[in-house]
């Protein structure tokens, strides 16, 4: 879809898009704009058409805003106005999305860029364009159109190709961890996630990748995987994967919550609850697909990622409230909420990376609380971590992403309600506060990294309820974009 290149000697385009920033010279309050000097040299009076044009459509230049003109008989046959703001990356991000969405009927346009482009406003453009033209259907009918063909017009082609390469990875694992998402429950049991997964590691030899099933995950005292999982046709999985290239010097785990569907379990959710419950392994999704995005790229970083998958449904096999669970390791869980199910599968996977594979950091990623919207709201996740500097690195690589996280505090005083009489800890105290006591459970199964953890419950922001800037109604694919950023910078 997407390519770099220069512009061709006599080449007729058929819908030329042209960047438009803020004047420079406009007063405070003014909307004015002003065209942006291009690369390339356009086709002869386009740019004096272009610029007279953009104080009669009234332009500000604010990222995204478009203006079309229709050219009858001419080349380009239509000029598309393309507002940068301030050609950051954020704002060409934003660029590239409503660009995607307002040329979604067209079969292939040109954008001239800046003389002046950046890496960075490649990639927002590039990212803003893959992801905001994202569609998931299960249907037979014709799918709405969607943008096929982009050419960015730039001089030097090459200085580009490794930013382009970067951001369509990117965009790609990105769409991947949305489809994995997006796909009904009825469909996506923990085998067929594994299967995915599988799939698509085969691209990648480097890869290695291991599958347990139930009777291995029994076998080597996974008991929060197998009580989750207990009630269900459908087994439990705990995926694993290694990609360890020869110049790594830093070992990091990655774990993601994989319930591919939640009912709750004997705790039953009402229906409203229940209904998007396909998207609660969008934790394993993210983890999954920025490992496939770090080996694509092949980051210098040695990445293992742990996806433990499970069904948390409702029969005569499924685990009970007030049920103790034997974790992997050894500590014990008594749980009153078998909603409260995602931090018993994670804290198998925290116990088995720290006492197994003894990594240098140690990051998780759940859907894990509704607390965490009720806190952040739609579009922000929780972070917590007791590692200042590897916490600041984090929402650094978020911010930069266009994605949000907000740190929140691990107040030792509510570890007390951690406390059980019967157990080692209770799982789902009633007391408040859920996302803190949530992640002050998992942390309890960190071990001697404790000081090298961190967690991010981003349950709100991994669905978006309609089409905003570079989402699109449906599942986000959060934490892929901000993972890959984060691993690409450790070095």
């Amino acid at each position: 879809m997407l390519a770099i290149r220069p512009l061709a000697e006599s080449e007729r385009l058929e819908v030329l898009v042209l960047p438009v920033r803020p004047a420079e010279s406009a007063m405070e309050g003014d909307a004015s704009a002003e065209l942006v000097p291009t690369a390339v040299a356009l086709p002869d009076g386009t740019a004096e058409e272009a610029a007279a044009l953009v104080p009669v459509a009234r332009l500000s230049g604010r990222p995204g805003e478009i203006r079309t003109h229709l050219r009858p008989g001419r080349g380009p046959g239509r000029l598309m106005l393309l507002g940068i703001g301030d050609g950051g990356e954020s704002a060409w991000r934003d660029a590239g999305a409503a660009l995607a969405r307002a040329a979604a009927d067209e079969t292939h346009i040109t954008i001239a860029l800046p003389g002046e482009v950046t890496p960075a406003a490649v990639r927002g453009l590039a990212e803003g364009l893959l992801l905001a033209s994202y569609r998931f259907r299960m249907t037979d009918a014709d799918d709405p159109p969607a943008l096929d063909g982009v050419d960015l017009l730039v001089a030097d082609p090459a200085a580009h190709e490794s930013t382009l390469a970067t951001a369509r990875t990117t965009a790609t694992m990105t769409r991947l961890a949305r489809d994995l998402t997006n796909t009904p429950s009825s469909v996506k049991t923990p085998q067929w996630f594994a299967d995915q997964v599988t799939s698509a590691a085969a691209d990648l030899p480097d890869l290695r990748l291991t599958v347990r099933g139930p009777a291995q995950l029994a076998a080597e005292g996974f008991g929060g995987i197998l009580a989750v999982g207990g009630g269900s046709a459908s087994g439990p999985r705990l995926v694993e994967m290694d990609w360890h290239p020869a110049n790594a010097r830093t070992h990091v785990v990655l774990i993601g919550k994989g319930i591919t569907f939640d009912t709750g379990g004997l705790s039953i959710k009402p229906v409203p609850a229940m209904k998007l419950m396909r998207k609660d392994m969008a934790g394993a999704a993210a983890v999954v697909a920025a490992t496939l995005g770090a080996a694509a790229l092949r980051l210098p970083v040695r990445i293992t990622t742990l996806a433990p998958l499970a069904e948390n449904m409702v029969s005569g096999s499924a685990f009970r409230p007030g049920d103790v669970i034997r974790h992997y390791g050894g500590t014990t869980s008594e749980t009153t909420n078998s909603d409260a199910e995602g931090r018993l599968v994670l804290a198998d996977a925290l116990a088995y990376a720290v006492r197994q594979l003894k990594p240098d950091l140690l990051i998780d990623l759940a859907t894990l609380t509704g607390a965490n919207a009720v806190a952040l709201g739609k579009r922000t996740a929780a972070l917590y971590s007791e590692n200042d500097d590897l916490a600041a690195d984090l929402l650094a690589a978020i911010a930069a992403a266009g994605e949000a996280a907000w740190r929140l505090p691990l107040h030792t005083d509510y570890v007390e309600y951690l406390g059980s009489e019967i157990a080692d800890l209770f799982s789902a105290p009633a007391q408040g506060a859920g996302s803190v006591v949530a992640a002050l459970y998992l942390r309890e199964f960190t071990g001697e990294l404790r000081d090298r953890w961190l967690h991010l419950d981003m349950s709100a922001p991994s669905w978006a309820d309609g089409d905003q800037a570079e989402l699109t109604r449906g599942a986000t694919g959060w934490g892929v974009r901000s993972l890959l950023r984060w691993l690409a910078s450790i070095d």
